[in-house]
């Protein structure tokens, strides 16, 4: 089959690939970043190139999202542009991933730990040799010092350990180290060294994020975190949400390899930078604890996610086993094992029990709720006798989908939006030039026009209004928030109308979210002592913008804290603790999940929060602009 080479800059990368490849497969085999919301589907519009040399036709389904000036400059699609000729390609600014802003951190409220057993221990053990009184297996000989030291127990020993243990007991004058890992009510002998290797004990938690990848590397045996690396998920190129991902992988045979394939890089990426920096060999880390919503779990462990996004939306499991991790290939000890932080529902996972955990609510009287707002708004909210959760899909406008210059948390996105005077002044990520807005930005912007009378509670334009920045486009409204003089690429970042309608959409089904769930409980928000707020979009947020739009309730200020990576601050205390990991496994089975698609008070909700703050603007007594 005829090749063709293929240069993406500005990062210089050129491949080979066979005649008919898709722009978009050719930048996954050179490992090359491109924006994708969509799978590949041609829906999005987000994977904008430019073809500096060579030949692409730009097909019907590219060409809409192009005006005649940049198709004359060669604006393709990637996903939707083959490959029939020797191209060099530059990735736009807009369709590239830099500097993502990534949460590794918790609030130091959920940085604590409880009881120090973690889920991998280390004993050296100094045994008696055999006698003829005394001649019991080389196996039952480690299991009774074990019991000493553990108590009673029933102990397994795997086979690759028991293959060499007799050679391994005597060639070492019978002084060893076991390594001796939780395995539900038992416990697994799974390596025996020679000598003392006590000191030498290491495990991995990690944030299996549907954006992003975090990982912290801990010495298991005092619990010090060594360090923490994040990085985006390599899978966003097969689509930015759950929803998407799953399709790419359900739509065709073999779709969820890749899936898979993409998340075990990443985490061997991160497991290698950390061990690097820190001098520490792969084979010394004998534990890993991941926590990740439904679908990301099912991705990490190669299960099949298809029945997740269809209605009766069943996972094909919410309890995982323990496993090799060297199973699914990720590279630590051969004998390092992984945990699975066990989900409630198809939208509630993990990284939300792994949170509930984290953040204590179940281990006290008063009523809290935790909430991670992102393409689902996740939303748990219980005290030490009950626990109850939702997920509401919150569509993608918090995280720059969905609106016309909407972008991630990355390099140049506008960040925060202030309105005084008739001026304006907005803060980009890095300070860097404008190349659009992400979450924050567009709440604080909304809030903003709504605060200046710009627009009115429903969302809409005054349209009698004298503004400068107030401009139509084929009779559609828009707001220009950076000029075309102002941002990286020369073209003026906007919120249209209809932006605005999408994000009142987003966060209105938020709020009905938790209203849904506190008139399910029978309690009102000033019964919340508190509420936590995780993950990266949340620790961007502006509470009294939040609270002011009707995104978040209208309780005391002091109530809302943000706690940052909740999530990955769970696996490290499941990591660390075996009681910890039994609280999510209780926590997965007592929460109660509401699934607010057949939940009629829901939609009730839904419509009377599709407005700035509310209908009901008693539910919101301290808002007055």
């Amino acid at each position: 089959m005829k090749k063709h080479r293929v240069t993406f800059l500005p990062d210089g990368i050129s491949l080979e690939v066979p005649d008919g490849t898709t722009i978009a497969e050719a930048a996954k085999l050179a490992e090359v970043h491109i924006n994708n919301l969509c799978g590949g589907q041609g829906v999005c519009g987000e994977c904008r190139v430019i073809v500096l040399r060579g030949q692409a036709e730009a097909d019907e389904a590219s060409a809409a999202f192009f005006s005649q000036e940049e198709l004359d400059k060669g604006f393709l699609l990637a996903c939707q542009t083959e490959i029939h000729d020797g191209l060099e390609i530059m990735i736009p600014p807009e369709s590239r991933l830099e500097e993502v802003k990534i949460i590794t951190r918790e609030a130091s409220e959920i940085s604590g730990r409880g009881e120090l057993r973690p889920l991998a221990r280390k004993f050296y053990l100094e045994l008696p040799p055999p006698t003829i009184e005394d001649n019991i297996s080389d196996s039952e000989r480690i299991s009774r010092e074990l019991r000493k030291k553990l108590g009673w127990h029933s102990y397994e020993i795997a086979l690759s350990c028991l293959q060499r243990l007799s050679l391994t007991l005597r060639d070492n004058g019978w002084n060893v180290t076991a390594t001796v890992v939780n395995k539900g009510k038992n416990y697994r002998i799974v390596k025996v060294e020679p000598g003392d290797s006590t000191s030498r004990n290491y495990g991995v938690a990690i944030d299996v994020g549907t954006t992003t990848v975090v990982a912290q590397l801990a010495d298991i045996n005092s619990g010090t975190v060594l360090g923490v690396e994040g990085t985006h998920n390599l899978q966003a190129s097969y689509g930015e949400d759950v929803i998407s991902r799953m399709i790419f992988a359900c739509s065709k045979e073999g779709g969820l390899h890749p899936l898979h394939e993409a998340i075990i890089k990443n985490i061997n990426d991160l497991i290698g930078k950390l061990t690097e920096e820190k001098d520490i060999p792969r084979e010394e880390i004998n534990a890993i604890v991941a926590a990740g919503n439904t679908t990301m779990s099912h991705f990490l462990l190669g299960l099949i996610p298809c029945s997740i996004r269809v209605e009766p939306y069943v996972p094909a499991a919410d309890v995982y086993p323990q496993i090799l991790a060297r199973e699914i290939g990720i590279h630590i000890d051969p004998s390092g094992i992984l945990e699975t932080i066990p989900s409630v529902a198809s939208y509630v996972g993990g990284d939300i029990v792994s949170g509930v955990m984290a953040c204590g609510i179940p281990d006290r009287p008063e009523v809290r709720g935790l909430i991670d707002i992102g393409t689902n708004g996740e939303i748990a909210i219980g005290n030490n006798e009950w626990l109850v959760c939702c997920s509401a899909s919150a569509g993608p406008a918090f995280e720059g989908g969905g609106t016309r210059c909407g972008m991630r948390a990355t390099r140049g996105a506008i960040e925060k939006v202030e309105i005084s005077d008739g001026h304006l002044h907005y803060q980009t990520i890095g300070n860097a030039r404008p190349r659009g807005i992400c979450g924050s930005g567009l709440i604080d912007c909304i809030y903003e026009l709504v605060r200046n009378e710009i627009i009115s509670a429903d969302g809409k334009f005054s349209r009698d209004r004298t503004d400068p920045r107030l401009t139509y486009q084929d009779d559609v409204p828009q707001y220009t928030i950076a000029s075309g003089d102002e941002t990286e690429d020369g073209r003026p970042i906007v919120i249209t109308e209809p932006d605005i309608g999408n994000l009142i959409k987003s966060k209105g089904a938020v709020f009905a979210a938790i209203k849904s769930l506190m008139d399910y409980i029978g309690l009102e928000f000033s019964q919340l002592e508190t509420l936590y707020v995780a993950g990266g979009f949340g620790s961007y947020l502006d509470i009294d913008k939040a609270v002011s739009i009707g995104l978040l309730p209208d309780i005391p200020r002091e109530k809302i804290r943000f706690v940052g990576n909740s999530s990955l601050a769970g696996a490290r205390l499941c990591l660390l603790s075996e009681s910890a990991l039994e609280k999510c496994l209780n926590i997965s089975r007592s929460m109660t999940n509401i699934e607010l698609s057949i939940y009629q008070p829901f939609m009730n909700e839904y419509i009377a929060a599709l407005f700035l703050p509310h209908t009901d603007r008693k539910l919101f007594p301290s808002v007055r602009y």
